[in-house]
């Protein structure tokens, strides 16, 4: 995989799996409270993080024997997508308990760089083991391009919470969260069976 190609597939498969989290929900709660372009900054430092360790982690499968890796890899993007059609359903009710959830953590009164750390907190603790994060560390491992993959799922990240932090409202009006589910279901699944393909030697890897 080209290392043009490894970022745009990371870009575009994060993005799409990420806008429907319940990140994107946290960041648009607390830039109602607080100054958005602060929030972003706590937000996004705590993607660099996360994204830093799904990479790291996706860099160590990667030197395991080809086969299982890329199996592997399948299994992560097929579970991905299953999760994602699955979550369609309950699409809305997720937005709203996570929005309850995340007003609690952000009912603080916080200023200047103190709303930085606080949005750091709370993305950070959410994100661990999250799907973005699983999905990260398996383009890592099926395409052994760490940086470009690193890159794409970070500009992934922080263009979403941009769009939570600048255009949540807006954006859930005119998009439907169960589409969202479904498009990030459907690239899971395209990925997952690319994948699979190239593990029995159907296409070249």
């Amino acid at each position: 995989m080209t290392w043009g190609w490894a970022l745009a597939v990371a870009f575009g498969s994060i993005f799409v799996v990420e806008l429907p989290d319940k990140t994107f929900v946290a960041t648009l709660v607390m830039s109602t409270r607080f100054r958005p372009v602060l929030v972003w900054l706590g937000v996004t430092s705590a993607f660099l993080v996360q994204t830093a360790v799904a990479v790291a982690l996706g860099g160590v499968i990667a030197r395991l024997p080809r086969p299982p890796v890329e199996v592997f890899a399948g299994g992560m993007f097929l579970l991905g997508g299953i999760l994602l059609l699955r979550g369609a359903a309950h699409a809305v009710d997720e937005e709203r308990q996570a929005e309850e959830r995340f007003t609690a953590k952000a009912d603080r009164n916080v200023r200047g760089w103190h709303v930085v750390t606080l949005s750091f907190g709370v993305i950070f603790l959410a994100e661990w083991g999250d799907l973005s994060q699983i999905l990260t560390a398996s383009l890592v491992a099926r395409s052994n391009a760490p940086v470009p993959v690193f890159i794409g799922a970070w500009l992934a990240l922080a263009t979403v919470s941009a769009l939570g932090a600048i255009l949540g409202r807006t954006l859930l009006r005119h998009i439907r969260l169960a589409t969202i589910h479904r498009i990030g279901g459907f690239v899971c699944l395209v990925l997952a069976v690319v994948t699979f393909a190239e593990a029995a030697g159907v296409i070249g890897g």
